[in-house]
């Protein structure tokens, strides 16, 4: 079965990817390298011992990704690629809604222009309204979204499923990620921040390691138990596992289906902080900030449907995930540089 992974030099893009060429798929990746490295690919190859087509451009070349189409009969394709950060986003706006909503419009022009039917779109929890009840269902309030990061993924959201409500032979699968952390087991690809990260977890190692003095935690007197913001974490392997689980999922079911994946558990900034220091022996500085705009107080998922319709469900810990990231960073203390 033959996958296009767009953004596939990225975070999730690389280690979806490894596991993909484990489970013994064939992989076409694409990425411009705008938030990535050449190096990503190499150690994708490395860890999985398999060579695979890789393509860098952006998405959003529509001669490009036709001709792409063109010359591989695609069975389904992955769409990783996009800008991520939600406090960025709030910053720019408009180069969120250019890059997001359009790389997948004509992404889904060219599925729709050479009869590739099958999507699995890479959504965020972000999506949700602020005021829903905890843990957030498939079925929660949508819209409303807090920061124009959410507002690209749900346009994007619905625009796919206008798409498959036109067109009864398509299938999309949505998958709503609540906050990725850990890397892969080998220490050789994780989560390379180009700039200062927006991500908690490579601030925590970057502190860990001394590029950071401290550790900057934005807020201390949300409605939570300590005071800081509640999300809920996952293992990024778990995460892609969710993706290989919808491939498979797609392959039986029409339309379009939405999944949450997240281990369906919330922790505090401080109480991941803890289980970072718990798990390496790192003593983390920490100050508190003000609060980031874009950002709410709780957020953790309900996981069961993904349980019992994908037969999926998060298994790795979050001392794993600490103990991996840490890994990562020890071996890599300048990314892939």
């Amino acid at each position: 079965m033959k996958i296009l992974v767009t953004g596939g030099a990225g975070y999730i893009g690389t280690h979806a990817m490894v596991e993909l060429l484990n489970q013994g798929y064939e992989v076409i990746a694409v990425d411009n390298f705008v938030n990535s490295k050449h190096e990503a690919i190499k150690r994708v190859k490395e860890i999985t011992g398999r060579d695979f087509l890789f393509y860098e451009m952006d998405v959003r070349n529509k001669k490009q990704l036709d001709n792409i189409f063109q010359e591989h009969d695609i069975d389904c394709v992955i769409h990783f690629a996009g800008l991520k950060a939600v406090g960025e986003s709030v910053q720019k706006p408009l180069e969120y809604y250019a890059n997001n909503i359009n790389s997948t419009l004509i992404l889904c022009e060219m599925m729709r222009k050479h009869d590739v039917s099958k999507i699995i779109f890479s959504s965020s929890a972000t999506v949700y309204s602020a005021n829903n009840k905890m843990p957030l269902t498939e079925k929660s309030h949508t819209g409303e979204c807090t920061n124009p990061y959410g507002w690209t993924k749900f346009v994007c959201e619905q625009a796919l499923t206008d798409m498959v409500n036109a067109n009864d032979s398509m299938s999309v699968a949505l998958l709503r990620y609540f906050n990725p952390i850990g890397a892969h087991e080998s220490g050789r690809i994780g989560e390379d921040p180009q700039d200062i990260p927006n991500n908690i977890m490579p601030l925590i190692t970057q502190t860990a390691i001394g590029i950071f003095p401290y550790l900057n935690i934005y807020g201390d007197d949300y409605d939570t138990p300590d005071g800081t913001c509640i999300r809920d974490y996952i293992h990024v392997v778990d995460l892609v596992e969710g993706h290989i689980a919808a491939i498979k999922y797609l392959e039986e079911s029409k339309g379009v289906s939405t999944f949450n994946l997240g281990t369906g558990k919330g922790v505090s900034v401080l109480e991941l902080v803890s289980a970072f220091e718990d798990a390496t022996g790192v003593k983390i500085n920490k100050k508190i900030a003000p609060r980031r705009p874009g950002d709410i107080a709780v957020c953790y998922a309900a996981t069961n449907k993904a349980k019992d319709k994908l037969g999926w469900e998060a298994k790795k810990t979050l001392k794993q995930a600490c103990e991996d990231t840490w890994r990562w960073q020890k071996e890599n203390p300048r990314g892939y540089e």
